[in-house]
């Protein structure tokens, strides 16, 4: 009971951190700002999500259910590693591309005023 309640927040939790990155790339002025949401957003939410279904897995204590939480763990592990790289790269080809900042100015100019 208090393994399945564990992974039930876990997993919302993680839920909740995706919309909040999906709300940060639709509400954010610029490029940078977006990409900082994605990358955060993303990132948490699925090592939530995966540590809660890798819990879950092991509420049941067998060879076959110990293995499958070890690939949650690995899979877990490499988005860790490559979620903020990507994140990076992407970031860097904007930046190299001109990729504006967004200044309060950037607004006032757009707008015609």
């Amino acid at each position: 009971m208090i393994p399945a309640t564990i992974c039930v927040v876990l997993v919302c939790i993680g839920f909740l951190f995706f919309i909040g990155g999906a709300a940060g790339i639709i509400r954010f002025p610029d490029f940078y700002t977006r990409m900082h949401a994605a990358g955060k957003g993303d990132t948490m939410s699925v090592f939530l999500i995966l540590m809660g279904l890798a819990t879950y897995q092991l509420a049941d204590f067998s060879l076959a259910n110990i293995l499958v939480a070890g690939k949650i763990l690995f899979i877990t592990i490499f988005i860790m590693w490559a979620s903020p790289t990507s994140t990076h790269a992407l970031i860097k080809a904007g930046f190299e591309e001109g990729q504006k900042l967004w200044t309060p100015d950037v607004e006032k100019e757009d707008s015609g005023e």
